[in-house]
């Protein structure tokens, strides 16, 4: 048998067996990171900014003026609606809006969250309103619903019953004026002296 023996130069034997451990990775370092950090943190500040001031607008706007009543306000502005009649989408969406608020302002019922179907289902069972009142309100706000949602073109005079519709409503619901206190009668004096 035939002995076999390791013949290479030991310089060489020695590099073959020395196996060095795997280095670990190089990191490289971007010295843009830090601004690219710094920019995101800006534009997420600035749009909690501009989130926080949208809803502190849209509060105060939802806020009612105390001094003022329901119907007047209403009465305002509807005639500031009409301003914007020449555009008919945005004309239905204010007078329908303007309504939907009244109607919750005056008696306490929840209408501008609700899709029109739900609000007329839900006003059919109440005593809010008479019932050629609660038909007259279902053909406007279904009429607005037309404008705004089907793309329907109304003409001016369909836009001005619309507005005649909701200055009507307002105007058959405006609550009584207070009735004046009336004295009651002075105690009768006695004369006998």
């Amino acid at each position: 048998m035939m002995k076999t023996t390791n013949s290479a130069p030991p310089a060489l034997a020695a590099s073959t067996n020395d196996i060095r451990t795997i280095k670990p990775p190089l990191v490289i370092r971007n010295d843009w990171v830090w601004l690219a950090v710094v920019l995101a943190l800006l534009a997420l500040a600035a749009g909690l900014v501009l989130a926080w001031r949208h809803w502190r607008q849209k509060k105060a706007a939802a806020e009612p003026d105390l001094g003022v009543p329901p119907h007047e306000r209403a009465r305002q502005r509807l005639e500031e609606a009409l301003r914007s009649i020449h555009d008919a989408r945005l004309f239905c969406f204010l007078v329908s809006d303007i309504t939907r608020v009244y109607l919750e302002e005056r008696f306490n019922f929840h209408a501008p969250e609700r899709t029109t179907e739900e609000f007329l289902i839900e006003l059919k069972g109440s005593t809010l309103l008479m019932p050629d009142q609660k038909d007259s309100l279902g053909d406007f706000l279904n009429q607005c619903d037309l404008v705004k949602f089907a793309r329907y073109e109304p003409t001016q005079s369909e836009l001005m019953a619309i507005y005649e519709a909701a200055v009507r409503l307002v105007d058959e619901t405006e609550p009584p004026p207070p009735q004046p206190e009336t004295p009651a009668p002075a105690p009768a004096a006695d004369s006998a002296v």
